[in-house]
């Protein structure tokens, strides 16, 4: 299970209630209204706890999902390009968060830097559908996998940072 911060981050974030995906097309435009609402709270929120890690843009239909992600180790910050494409069955089923730059580096990763969410995030992911959104999947899927791997892949020497 989480721990407390995380608990607190998820709590502050806007739970949404559109249960539509890219295929519904009237309500996908209300579900994508409340995904930007609570991707925007959660980056405002990191800001304010100067947590600021990531951004996200899509496309113009929000079906493709593209940004940055970084994470702050011994004061180095190593930033990777991230992607993901929203599933026609969302949300029922969640995203497959890419970081194509770490693939084949980590087991907790599937072929094309795709990262392994499966044990921990899909199961508390498929218990809020349709409450939880993409502010979730950053908050309770790729936060904690950058938390746990990038440390590991840096004790590795499998990535460097890219002043060295």
């Amino acid at each position: 299970m989480a721990d407390e911060a995380t608990r607190r981050v998820v709590a502050e974030l806007p739970l949404l209630k559109t249960n539509a995906g890219p295929r519904e097309r009237e309500l996908w435009v209300q579900r994508l209204k409340e995904e930007y609402q609570a991707l925007i709270k959660y980056v405002e929120n990191n800001k304010n706890a100067d947590n600021d890690w990531f951004r996200l843009e899509s496309n113009k239909e929000g079906t493709r999902w593209f940004g940055k992600c970084w994470y702050i180790h011994n004061l180095l910050k190593y930033e990777f390009a991230v992607e993901f494409d929203i599933p026609v069955t969302y949300p029922s089923t969640a995203p497959e968060i890419a970081i194509p730059e770490l693939d084949g580096k980590t087991a907790k990763m599937y072929r094309g830097g795709k990262i392994c969410l499966t044990d921990h995030f899909k199961p508390l992911w498929a218990r809020n559908v349709p409450k939880f959104g993409l502010a979730h999947l950053m908050a309770l899927g790729l936060g904690p996998w950058l938390a746990v791997e990038i440390p590991d892949l840096i004790s590795k020497s499998l990535i460097e940072h890219k002043e060295k």
